[in-house]
This record gives structure tokens, C-alpha cells and sequence, in this order.
């Protein structure tokens, strides 16, 4: 029988910025450095009508009403196999996943009213900081919770993990582990087909406890003596798309594409070992070659990854002798910088530098370590 469930459960996760290891950390085993940051997305969940799942946020108009048809949320007004959910896909996949754990369990699905609010959008522009990422893993811990769920930050992100490849299978899940965990981390993203196959053969419960090939995550210290500064450049970007125009290219697989990934990896191992010594030097070369190592990739399949206004964030930063890149998989979204953090005469300036060419200083900062609160 389920404990009967509280009034109210509120749930908050923070966004992310990628530091180092974009689009190689897409397969398998290959490492990345990110770092959560103070926005966060918050999901409010409460009762609801018997049977409904009721989902609104307020980057979207109106609320969804949704049954419950073969363990999938269906919008009122809509066929069975149809899906009208707009932005709201992501929080349905992660109300679905806590139904399917709790099905397995001999529980009843949730009914719950799903209210989400973010601080990672400019009046509905998203800034690029993992607005899906978070939503979901807030999702998950609030929904869970509601339903009487006590979920470890583990179980939480594999969870989240399992609801976002029900969406797009080629999500790294770096934004879900940062949401998850906080703080700067290391991470290594799990086989998602071997995973889904695990959830699919074996259930839930064994796909939970199950090792996942290729996964791993571990905290990391800041960087001593930096700054770290971010800049949006007010031109929204998809991952999704960006990300799958390299496979429109035949480019994985290439030549190119193994020497991008090699180079990368050396690159992203080496700013962990500089971030674990607390070697600043090291880590502002490691980033200006991530930033190198990216341009090379540009140039090579013309996705689009630096515009004018990354490129000149970039440029700006290592006139000063920081270090700069695009946070995540560019063409558009934020560029992040590491500056002296005792040089305030030279943040100010690249931040004056950033204004002229049109991109916004964002007043963030990295979220402490945590999970899902």
C-alpha cells in the first residue's frame, strides 16, 4: 500500500556549464568536465484530480491535463499514440519513469499536479545552461518524493538518465550529473543503448543496480586562483541538432573524428589532473586547447559551433591571458571564461569587451555540491 502523500513537495536542481569535453563525451566512456551553477529549475508538485497528471511551467502558456495509457502520460484530446506535450516532453518522461519504478513495486502511477518554474531563461529564452537537464532531475527527486520514493543522488541520476534517452538516445547526460550531483565534476556517460536494453530485459529495479558500462562520475575542486566568468551571447542553439549534424555528415567514424576524440580526451584527463593539483597554468592551457580543438572540428565539418559573438568572447579573454571557449555545443548559448581572480581590472574589461560585441555577462556562479533539494 503507498504512504499517503504530503501536500506538497518542492524540488530544485541548477543548471550547468560544460568546461571541457563537448561532443566527444557523447560516446561512451569519454570524460568531461562540468561545473553546476546557481540558477535552478524548481518543480512544485502537489495533489492532483484521481487519475491526472496535470503539468505547467511557466515557460510555456497554458497547462496540459494527461491520462494514464500504457504507462504513458497522454494529453486529454489526444489520440493514444499522439503526444501534444510542446516543451513539457522532458517532464513527462521523468513523471513516466518514477510511474514505471513504482508499478514495479505494485504502487499505482502518480496523479499529481507538475508546476515548474526556471531561472534559466530571459522572458522564455533559454541561456543555455540545461534547462532540460535540470527540469528532469528535479522531476524525478519531486515526483519521487511526493510518491514516497527516498531516492539516493545515484538512483536519482540513472532515473533521469533512463528518462531523457526515452526522448533523444544521443543525450550525453553530463547536465543531468551536474544537476545531480553539483559542483564541478568529472563524468563519463553510460552505453544509453546498453542501458535501455538493461531497462527493457530486465526491468527497472535491475537496471538501477546493474553496473553501467562506460559510466562515471567524481567530484572535483575548483580551480585555484580563476574566476570563472560567463557570457551569453543571446542566440539560442539546439544540442540535438547540432550534435546529430555531425552524424548527417558521415563524420563519425572518420579519421578526423578519431583524432578529435583522442586529442580531446587527452585534453579534458589533463585539465582534471590540473584542477586535482591545483595547477591554474595548466588548466588555462588545457582550456585554450579545448577551445583550439573545437575551432579545428568547426573548420573540418562547418556545423557552426563558433559564431561571431563565441568567437569574440574567446578572443577577449586571451587578450588578458585567461582562457575561453563556447560552454557546451556552441553555435550560440554561452561561452565560458577563466580569469585571474585577483586581476579585477582585467575581468572588467573583458566583461566591457563582451558588451561591445554584443554579448551578456551573466552573474553566476558555480553551485555548491549537493544534489536535488
Amino acid at each position: 500500500m503507498a504512504p499517503p502523500a504530503p501536500a506538497e513537495v518542492v524540488r530544485r536542481a541548477p543548471g550547468k556549464l560544460f568546461i571541457a569535453g563537448e561532443y566527444a563525451v557523447v560516446e561512451p566512456g569519454n570524460p568531461a568536465i562540468l561545473v553546476a551553477v546557481d540558477r535552478h529549475v524548481t518543480v512544485t508538485v502537489s495533489g492532483a484530480d484521481a487519475g491526472e497528471v496535470v503539468i505547467s511551467s511557466d515557460l510555456g502558456p497554458r497547462r496540459v491535463r494527461c491520462r494514464w495509457h500504457d504507462s504513458r502520460l497522454v494529453p486529454y484530446g489526444s489520440g493514444d499514440e499522439q503526444r501534444d506535450l510542446g516543451g513539457l516532453t522532458h517532464v513527462a518522461s521523468a513523471v513516466e519513469v518514477v510511474g514505471r519504478l513504482l508499478a514495479e513495486r505494485g504502487l499505482p502511477p502518480p496523479a499529481p499536479n507538475v508546476a515548474v518554474s526556471s531561472s534559466l531563461h530571459d522572458n522564455g529564452t533559454k541561456f543555455g545552461l540545461g534547462s532540460s537537464g535540470a527540469v528532469t532531475v528535479a522531476t524525478v527527486a519531486a515526483v519521487a518524493s511526493f510518491c514516497g520514493l527516498e531516492l539516493s543522488p545515484g538512483t536519482r541520476f540513472r532515473l533521469a538518465m533512463l528518462a531523457t534517452t526515452a526522448i533523444d538516445p544521443r543525450a550525453s547526460g553530463g547536465d543531468l550529473a551536474a544537476s545531480t550531483w553539483g559542483g564541478w565534476i568529472a563524468y563519463q556517460a553510460p552505453d544509453r543503448a546498453a542501458v535501455l536494453d538493461l531497462a527493457r530485459q530486465l526491468g527497472l529495479e535491475e537496471a538501477l543496480r546493474a553496473p553501467w558500462p562506460g559510466f562515471e562520475v567524481r567530484r572535483l575542486p575548483p580551480p585555484q586562483g580563476l574566476s570563472l566568468e560567463v557570457g551569453w551571447t543571446g542566440e539560442p542553439a539546439s544540442t540535438t541538432s547540432l550534435v546529430s549534424g555531425l552524424d548527417r555528415r558521415s563524420w563519425r567514424g572518420s579519421t578526423s573524428h578519431q583524432r578529435f576524440v583522442e586529442n580531446t580526451n587527452h585534453c579534458v584527463r589533463a585539465s582534471i589532473a590540473a584542477l586535482e593539483r591545483g595547477d591554474r597554468h595548466d588548466l588555462l592551457h588545457q582550456v585554450r586547447r579545448a577551445r583550439r580543438e573545437l575551432a579545428l572540428l568547426d573548420e573540418e565539418v562547418d556545423l557552426g559551433i563558433f559564431t561571431s559573438r563565441l568567437t569574440a568572447l574567446c578572443d577577449a579573454a586571451e587578450a588578458v591571458g585567461g582562457a575561453a571557449k563556447p560552454s557546451g555545443a556552441g553555435g550560440g548559448d554561452c561561452g565560458i571564461a577563466l580569469l585571474d581572480a585577483e586581476a579585477a581590472p582585467d575581468i572588467a574589461h573583458v566583461r566591457e569587451q563582451w558588451v561591445s560585441a554584443g554579448v551578456l555577462p551573466l552573474p553566476l556562479r558555480p553551485a555548491p555540491e549537493g544534489n536535488a533539494e
